[in-house]
């Protein structure tokens, strides 16, 4: 998918075949984390991206969770907290260099997705 990035690292965890609308957006999210990753140098780990209903729900996800579209990723970036990569990651959407879309910080990971809208929250 990207030279960082192979499609594995976004498949849903419980085995399920990945929509051909959902590859569409993955493959989006990959190349949006792919510029997240040249731009800090660090290795990325994707924890869990796209997301069927039955998994999301079983994971305790939002109805209107961005994973059921494959637009969303949650990441961590090899020694940054989450709360370093929240900003790095405001920093290259106002630099225009990353889309707009959800920044959420957790204890032990970030949330980015891509939707249309800006949306920001800490877990």
């Amino acid at each position: 998918m990207t030279k960082n990035f192979k499609i594995h690292e976004f498949n849903c965890s419980c085995g399920c075949n990945m929509p051909l609308e959902v590859y569409e957006n993955v493959i989006k999210l990959s190349g949006q984390l792919q510029k997240l990753r040249d731009y800090t140098g660090r290795a990325i780990t994707v924890n869990s991206a796209y997301r069927c209903e039955d998994y999301n729900r079983k994971c305790g996800g939002s109805s209107r969770s961005q994973h059921l579209l494959g637009k969303a990723a949650d990441i961590t970036i090899e020694s940054l907290k989450p709360a370093e990569v929240v900003v790095i990651i405001n920093d290259l959407i106002d630099m225009g260099e990353l889309l707009q879309g959800g920044v959420g910080s957790y204890d032990t990971f970030t949330h980015y997705d891509i939707r249309k809208t800006k949306a920001r929250w800490n877990g």
